[in-house]
């Protein structure tokens, strides 16, 4: 541990107040970051890279890029089908309007998908009580037959992430 700890820096976030994005900013910051770490490495989760490929214009190099979950395709090509603006699913709001648009057999193809292309976060995210923090198997099916409009729209954000 002591040896990764002198060799490798982590930065967790950079966060840019939309009225400063785009101007380059976060690569600034990245650039005259770096050698103020003392590490030879350092590393960056970046979700919104594939977007805005920020820290690459700052000098660090892409490793590797995490794949779709092929049950999480399966469930937004549906969604994208059925008129969801999937660069939306992160708003409740937007996709709770939507979901109450679809017709009862669009709802019912949904929670069949989500039934039968299973993902452990939705294990997560449809538990029964906050007592059951990773879900429960058994109760995941129930769970999504009986969540309305605004259990599933909290759900559908697991796809945008």
């Amino acid at each position: 541990m002591r040896e990764l700890n002198e060799k490798l820096s982590i930065i967790n976030r950079v966060v840019i107040h939309p009225k400063y994005r785009t101007i380059g900013l976060g690569g600034k910051i990245i650039r005259e970051t770096l050698p103020l770490t003392g590490t030879p490495y350092v590393e960056m989760v970046a979700v919104m890279a594939k977007y805005n490929p920020f820290a690459e214009k700052a000098g660090l190099q892409k490793i590797t890029e995490q794949k779709p979950v092929e049950s999480l395709l399966a469930i937004a090509e549906f969604l994208s089908r059925a008129g969801f603006d999937l660069q939306l699913l992160g708003s409740e709001r937007y996709v709770s309007q939507k979901l109450t648009a679809l017709s009862q057999s669009e709802i019912l193809q949904l929670r069949e998908l989500f039934i039968k292309n299973r993902y452990p976060r939705f294990e997560k995210e449809f538990a029964v009580s906050r007592h059951q923090p990773f879900g429960n198997s058994s109760n995941y099916n129930v769970s999504i037959q009986d969540a309305d409009s605004t259990k599933m729209a909290k759900r559908a954000k697991v796809l945008k992430q």
